[in-house]
């Protein structure tokens, strides 16, 4: 049985490796390791809890706004404490536009060269290209001039052997099989992903006042001072610049990001039988539409065993359905102990240790819900929006479905969804979906602001005694979570528990294997030298092992390496 070790993983933020164990050409078993020490919860200890958010968005460089805001909603939770709408909207839109530059990015920059031979690109002929793109989409980048200019860079750069950021592909890779008028398209639409992902960045800047780490937050609300005659403030010229932004992104997620999904997860069929793994799926809800958050735009809750019938809602932001059933354990991570405990409870000590694959191997703990493991991330929260009844993620759910089984020339359905290429279809749809919700909060910001509402912050109050509260949000890699115990005013225990670090789960006490290890298993390996297969899978999940990982100790033994991108 053959060992690889992909160490580290990247095109993901953060340290991650992986190892497998190949035999008969497939994997039969894996072991997710995150290989650094986050140590944001002995940082924020005994700090005034108002300034948590501050810190806890440096958890990581790409997951910015997402720990934010999810802090400040961990201690509003405690306070009981109620924002007022105005600061729910511009927060949503925040968090809406964050979404839709990180699954762009995701897509073009950090997973879709495991699917492109961009090398091959240049055998197409261009006026096939452009016919293909317009049977896809109206997207008016897709001219034969631009296919032109593209193939010519391309080629200047495999000419001069200066690859630049495509170096180092698996090119030829045998599990690479897009016609080259198909990756041309892919290269083109690549290079076009980098301009049209600044049009979501921009929204943040202008609402959070720079990005990557906002500044516009506030333990209450937000400090967007909301002023329509001062040039300053948020104003109605500033209102329509961002509503103009939201409208390129969503023109491009519409006319490009999600059909090149269905097009080229279309023509890899066979993929859409790898990768299932865990087939328990959690999402939380969010986008309120009300400030007191009793009614939300993207639904939340929790389905087993890939089971759309067992979908159970998560009611709220504060319900204790999710509140109650949050557990970590860290009996293969690298922490003192074997406990498993609620977050509220937990201690972070670290112990490092050798990677010991029957022991303690990864700084990732292992969350569980109700005792389970559970995958998170835009599959999870697409399923629970089907479940629900949800209009639009239904709409969009079944149009991508069609017009895939129609490239792919067989009838395909929700339960391929459960696979690598069905995780990238579901953050496709999530990102149309969440491209027109934009426009809606946008809406009701500016309606908000125009009937003469102009509140943005309530003031919060800190008790004497001990207060515990949860913040939670459904990010761009899933289900996010802060929780805080507040003892006379200052922070006693702070935990995180992220996304990355549900899916990128180590085994618990009792052998069941996480998200991503759970994932690998069967997926085929053509070339252990190049194991691309592997990466796919992976990648599919969008790590972030920045934000999973609770500093790198080099006594740790290195037993192979593997140049990946």
């Amino acid at each position: 049985m053959a060992r690889i070790v992909i160490d580290p993983v990247t095109r993901i933020e953060g340290h991650l490796r992986i190892d497998v164990e190949v035999q008969g050409g497939e994997v039969r078993n894996s072991w997710a390791s995150g290989q650094m020490w986050r140590g944001i919860e002995l940082i924020l200890k005994d700090r005034d809890p108002r300034e948590a958010w501050m810190f806890a968005q440096r958890i990581c460089g790409v997951c910015t706004t997402v720990h934010a805001i999810t802090s400040v909603r961990a201690v509003e939770n405690a306070l009981g404490l109620q924002i007022p709408v105005n600061a729910t909207y511009i927060r949503n839109l925040i968090l809406a536009a964050h979404s839709l530059h990180d699954h762009v990015v995701h897509f073009y920059h950090l997973s879709a060269l495991d699917w492109v031979d961009v090398v091959a690109a240049l055998d197409a002929d261009t006026a096939a290209t452009s016919r293909l793109a317009e049977n896809l989409s109206e997207w008016p980048g897709n001219s034969i001039h631009n296919f032109d200019n593209v193939k010519s860079k391309l080629a200047g750069m495999v000419d001069s052997e200066q690859l630049g950021i495509f170096a180092n592909g698996y090119w030829g890779h045998p599990a690479m099989h897009l016609s080259p008028e198909v990756n041309l398209l892919a290269v083109s639409h690549y290079l076009q992903a980098l301009q049209f992902q600044r049009s979501a960045t921009k929204v943040v800047a202008l609402l959070g006042g720079k990005t990557p780490n906002i500044q516009n937050l506030a333990v209450g609300g937000v400090a967007n001072a909301i002023n329509l005659d001062d040039a300053t403030a948020l104003n109605m010229t500033r209102l329509y610049q961002i509503k103009d932004l939201l409208t390129e992104i969503e023109t491009f997620v519409k006319q490009v990001y999600l059909p090149d999904v269905i097009a080229i997860g279309a023509m890899y069929p066979e993929w859409l039988g790898y990768g299932e793994g865990i087939t328990n799926y959690l999402a939380v809800p969010d986008m309120a539409v009300d400030a007191a958050e009793t009614s939300f735009d993207l639904p939340g809750g929790t389905i087993l065993n890939g089971n759309l019938t067992t979908f159970r809602q998560i009611e709220s932001q504060a319900d204790p359905y999710f509140r109650d059933n949050v557990t970590e354990s860290i009996g293969h991570s690298w922490y003192e102990g074997e406990w498993e405990r609620h977050p509220w409870e937990e201690t972070t000590e670290p112990a490092y240790g050798a990677f010991e694959e029957r022991g303690k191997y990864s700084w990732v703990k292992a969350p569980r819900f109700d005792g389970e493991p559970m995958q998170v991330g835009p599959l999870a929260q697409i399923l629970a929006g089907y479940a629900s009844g949800h209009d639009r993620i239904k709409f969009w759910l079944d149009d991508a479905v069609s017009r895939a089984s129609s490239i792919a020339g067989t009838r395909l359905g929700l339960s391929e969804l459960h696979s690598t290429l069905g995780r990238h279809l579901a953050r496709a749809v999530r990102a149309t979906v969440l491209a027109e919700l934009a426009h809606k909060h946008w809406g009701l910001l500016a309606n908000n602001i125009a009937a003469g509402d102009t509140e943005i912050f309530n003031q919060p109050e800190f008790p004497r005694g001990e207060i515990r509260g949860f913040g939670i949000h459904e990010a761009p890699r899933g289900t996010l979570s802060h929780w805080v115990v507040i003892r006379d005013g200052k922070i006693a225990n702070y935990q995180a528990v992220v996304p990355s670090t549900w899916n990128a789960s180590p085994r618990t006490s009792d052998g069941r294997l996480g998200p991503y290890e759970a994932a690998l298993i069967g997926n085929p390996v053509a070339d252990p030298e190049k194991p691309l297969e592997v990466v796919r899978t992976v990648h599919s999940f969008d790590p972030c092992l920045a934000c999973a990982i609770h500093t790198f100790d080099g006594l740790g033994s290195e037993k192979g390496r593997v140049r990946v991108i």
